[in-house]
């Protein structure tokens, strides 16, 4: 997740996403379309490589699903930059409505829709074909790209100490892209129908909450070095901290972790699922914007 770029009237940089860190401010409110992006590259990932190990036999119709699930979530803050709103957040600081040209974070981004459609336009059947495969490779590489360049765009935009507390941010977000795309997908799989049998699903189950235990971890080690870093406010503040980031954490794993333990169920999974996407997501978009709002504050000077 990026900070937005401040306007300005005089010149900017051709690439103003490099620039210092005094352009950039914290928006009031983490965007949502911020995480619902990240969610929707994991999604796109692991479709991606499903398809390439050929464990995604889903045929056109099972396969377009996820797809278009994907599109949605990443193209969400493309279609909210291109309205005409006063105060529109930018798409990887880009304001489709005022600048001509895209920056590297968007043209990325934009790259990524390419094997995307040719996925779109090959799969069927079985999805063993050879051209399935490759684009399936494709587009799992990119979206991955386009999140490590992101995270990594990110940081860099910060004063040195805080990069250094910030350390675990881009592994942070592909883990946390890998987790909520992986519910994303097992929702997805759900709703269409008996695609696996119950048994299948324990692997996938297994790896979703050891992907939740490890985002915990970095999520944890973030805050660490962040109550490290001097300026970022008192004792009395982090305590005030602490319900939401309470409130966070239960959304985030607890809720889809029980729900995924509950998949085992026979006539609970969907529902399980179902509520363990947006429980994630909401939880993600509050302690994000806890952390983002502190981290951008920068040591005292």
């Amino acid at each position: 997740m990026q900070p937005v770029r401040e306007l300005s009237n005089t010149a900017e940089p051709a690439h103003a996403e490099d620039s210092p860190a005094t352009h950039w401010r914290a928006e009031s409110v983490a965007p949502l379309w911020r995480i619902l992006a990240a969610s929707g590259y994991g999604l796109w990932a692991w479709l991606g490589l499903a398809l390439v190990l050929g464990l995604y036999p889903a045929g056109r119709n099972g396969t377009l699903l996820p797809l278009c699930v994907g599109t949605v979530l990443v193209g969400a803050g493309l279609l909210v930059a291109c309205l005409p709103w006063r105060g529109a957040s930018g798409w990887y600081g880009w304001y489709p409505r005022r600048d001509s040209r895209p920056t590297r974070a968007a043209m990325l981004a934009l790259a990524t829709f390419l094997p995307m459609l040719a996925v779109a336009g090959l799969v069927r059947g079985d999805n063993i074909f050879w051209a399935t495969r490759l684009a399936g490779a494709v587009l799992a590489l990119c979206s991955l790209a386009s999140l490590t360049y992101t995270g990594y765009r990110f940081r860099r935009q910060l004063s040195p100490a805080s990069q250094r507390a910030a350390a675990s941010l881009p592994l942070s977000r592909l883990v946390f892209a890998g987790y909520a795309g992986g519910l994303w997908l097992w929702l997805c799989t759900l709703a269409q129908g008996d695609l696996l049998a119950p048994r299948g699903l324990y692997p996938w189950i297994l790896l979703l909450l050891t992907l939740a235990l490890l985002l915990g971890l970095l999520e944890g080690q973030g805050w660490q070095a962040l109550g490290k870093l001097g300026g970022h406010g008192s004792a009395s503040l982090e305590h005030a901290l602490q319900p939401a980031r309470f409130v966070a954490a239960l959304f985030t794993y607890v809720l889809p972790c029980i729900a995924l333990l509950l998949a085992r169920q026979d006539g609970v999974d969907l529902i399980a699922a179902a509520l363990a996407v947006p429980s994630c997501l909401l939880g993600k978009w509050l302690e994000r914007h806890l952390y983002e709002s502190l981290l951008l504050r920068g040591p005292a000077g």
